[in-house]
């Protein structure tokens, strides 16, 4: 391979093409030669797709099979990549070590539908060299339709491949530009008008549109609502002005319903007055649209908001999925099932008697069930040990936060402050804690609430080297590391309140 890069960009010293642990291209090498590459598309129109490969939980792998078992896997990833890919005068593909565990390949002459077959075949063939134990994701873009330049297509392979591994790892998913299917079919568009005319139009329009939707029509307020009520819908297109009920308040009552306020809603109006888009903004419309619409722009504006509603889904389920997997740390360690739920229970209490914003409420509760994620790794003898841990046995306990960190870290946007709670809930006031060591203001709130309460929890809790402590005794442990400086005596005292409240 590297005497048909030489040939094709020039000449370069071998030692200065490959990267030393796998023999594939290395990162500076790589970026050149994308960039030529994308030259040439660009000149020629010929196009070729961008491969972005990485190595599920391959750190934590890492981090507990040691850096010898991770260079070896590291190695056998490039073999299996080196055999997969072409390498013939007609299209040679280009392999490198991008960074750490990510690889990216070159597919020539390819776009990223044909060369998705080539992808899938070196994740099944890394599955099967790893049994399972380790996965493989992927982001295919292609040059030119996706983006004309190097750094513009390595953002975007990233957003792909970023796609792959929030809905669940293990995939091969290339960019798309049209609207994504939900859930294995077409998306669910309902037309609310109390004009016959008008919804024969906006069908009209959906239709002459390059996009497949199914639509779905009602001609009143309360018809749409019943619809909705017994199907799943993916957009509203509302009318405003219709008798009875109007489109303010259909967009109100689906709004407050918890079954239905994630549907996205475009109010459609023939009146422009600002007025009229602030009701809507309050009613919770999620974009506003005054007709007639020009079909571009209303197409647009419904793809952006059913994509992001399909993801709104996915990171539900991904929210399940990593819930089942603090269960399945709870049912390693038989002495603190219930624990996480407690947690954020207690957490939750203290962030409203404290009048915390949503986000950081939100960011208790999910980072209260979650606090614990990282102890999946961590063997069951060491989480059930029934008498004191040895040094070493601690040092591995105290992995836990930044292992959990970067469990979730692929889900920063939605879970947000919560990931400081997951890595941060170890740390005390005077720099004694872990795995950072931060000190006073640099611990936020939410991480100090999380912290007294998991000791609370712990300490009124049975464990393997000794019974459950009385509420008494736990509040004199938390009053006394208070007193030292270690945890905020302010959250202390409002726990008090609260404990106390519920079992005078």
């Amino acid at each position: 391979m590297n005497e048909q890069v030489r040939k094709e960009h020039g000449s370069m010293a071998a030692d200065s093409l490959t990267d030393d642990l796998t023999g594939l291209l290395n990162h500076d090498v790589f970026q050149l030669i994308l960039e030529l590459e994308s030259m040439k598309s660009r000149r020629y129109g010929t196009p070729f797709t961008l491969a972005l490969l990485n190595l599920d939980s391959f750190p934590l792998y890492n981090r507990q099979n040691g850096t010898s078992k991770g260079d070896s896997i590291l190695r056998e990833t490039a073999r299996i990549i080196k055999e997969t890919i072409r390498q013939c005068d007609i299209a040679c593909d280009i392999a490198a070590r991008y960074s750490g565990n990510i690889f990216a390949v070159i597919l020539t002459r390819s776009d990223a539908e044909s060369s998705h077959t080539a992808v899938e075949r070196i994740r099944l063939g890394f599955e099967t060299f790893t049994r399972g134990e380790l996965t493989l994701s992927a982001g295919l873009v292609t040059c030119p339709r996706d983006a004309a330049d190097g750094n513009s297509l390595i953002e975007k392979a990233m957003e792909v491949l970023s796609r792959a591994k929030t809905d669940g790892e293990n995939r091969v998913y290339f960019s798309r530009s049209e609207v994504q299917p939900v859930a294995g079919r077409k998306p669910m568009i309902l037309l609310v008008d109390d004009d016959r005319r008008n919804v024969r139009f906006m069908e009209a329009l959906l239709d002459a549109s390059d996009y497949d939707y199914d639509v779905i029509k009602a001609y009143d307020g309360n018809e749409a609502l019943s619809i909705i009520g017994g199907t799943e819908v993916d957009l509203v297109l509302l009318d405003i002005m219709m008798p009875g009920l109007n489109g303010y308040e259909v967009c109100r009552r689906l709004k407050e319903n918890e079954g239905t306020r994630m549907i996205p809603v475009i109010m459609l109006t023939a009146l422009s007055d600002s007025d009229d888009k602030i009701n809507g903004i309050k009613a919770g419309a999620d974009d506003f649209i005054v007709k007639p619409p020009d079909r571009s722009e209303l197409i647009a504006r419904m793809n952006s908001l059913l994509n992001a509603n399909s993801l709104n889904k996915k990171l539900t389920s991904i929210e399940n999925v990593l819930i089942s997997m603090t269960n399945a740390v709870e049912a390693k360690d038989i002495y603190t099932q219930g624990h996480s739920a407690r947690v954020s229970n207690m957490a939750l209490s203290l962030g409203r008697k404290l009048n915390l914003p949503e986000e950081e409420i939100y960011a208790l509760r999910i980072g209260g069930i979650l606090h614990d994620i990282g102890k999946i790794g961590i063997p069951g003898e060491i989480l059930n040990r029934p008498g004191a841990l040895t040094p070493d046995e601690f040092e591995i306990i105290k992995t836990h936060p930044e292992a959990g960190y970067r469990i979730c870290q692929p889900l920063q946007k939605p879970l947000g402050p919560a990931l400081d709670v997951i890595r941060h809930h170890h740390e005390k006031l005077d720099g004694s804690g872990y795995p950072d060591g931060l000190k006073g203001k640099d611990i936020s709130v939410i991480s100090r609430i999380m912290c007294i309460t998991d000791i609370f929890d712990a300490l009124t809790s049975s464990r393997p080297y000794r019974g459950a402590m009385s509420r008494e005794k736990a509040f004199e442990i938390l009053n006394k590391e208070a007193d030292e400086g270690k945890l905020d005596k302010r959250i202390v005292g409002y726990l008090r309140e609260i404990i106390d409240s519920v079992h005078p």
